[in-house]
């Protein structure tokens, strides 16, 4: 039986009907036609579906739908500026950290979630930071110099 459900997202107010059972992934994809979330492993284990959930990355494959009504979801797709990349993107295009590009939406949320606590990292907390997210085509050497520049043009913004 479908309920009603609304929250916020990417900064817009949405309401949708569904299956209180359906995951929030679900909903992205197959309701709202978000894209940047992928399906890859429906366990919790890629990374690759992470989104913010009043403000804390979560994995929209385990999160089900009943839970998100009120709350503020916020894609990768929500960091874009008049539909061009914010500067967390364009460090993964930049240092060559996007590949076949399934894994990294779920990189780009981690990432801004990570800067928006700690401005300025360290490696070792990037690299736990990025812990639950998986790469299997460029190796995280290019994803860690990507968060490193966009944590430098963090630092540049607060400064000015």
């Amino acid at each position: 039986m479908e309920r009603q459900f609304s929250f916020r997202l990417n900064g817009r107010q949405v309401s949708v009907s569904a299956p209180p059972a359906h995951t929030l992934l679900e909903i992205l994809r197959e309701k709202l036609d978000v894209t940047g979330p992928k399906e890859d492993c429906k366990k919790g284990e890629c990374g690759a579906c992470t989104v913010l959930m009043n403000g804390k990355p979560v994995l929209s494959c385990l999160v089900l739908i009943s839970q998100v009504d009120g709350a503020e979801i916020v894609t990768s797709e929500g960091f874009m500026r008049d539909g061009l990349p914010d500067h967390v993107q364009k460090a993964f295009i930049e240092n060559g950290a996007v590949q076949c590009g399934h894994c990294i939406p779920g990189f780009i949320v981690s990432t801004e979630a990570l800067l928006n606590r700690n401005p300025n990292p360290s490696v070792e907390e990037i690299k736990r930071a990025l812990a639950g997210n998986l790469c299997r085509c460029t190796g995280y050497a290019s994803i860690i110099r990507a968060v490193q520049q966009a944590a430098q043009k963090d630092l540049g913004a607060v400064a000015q």
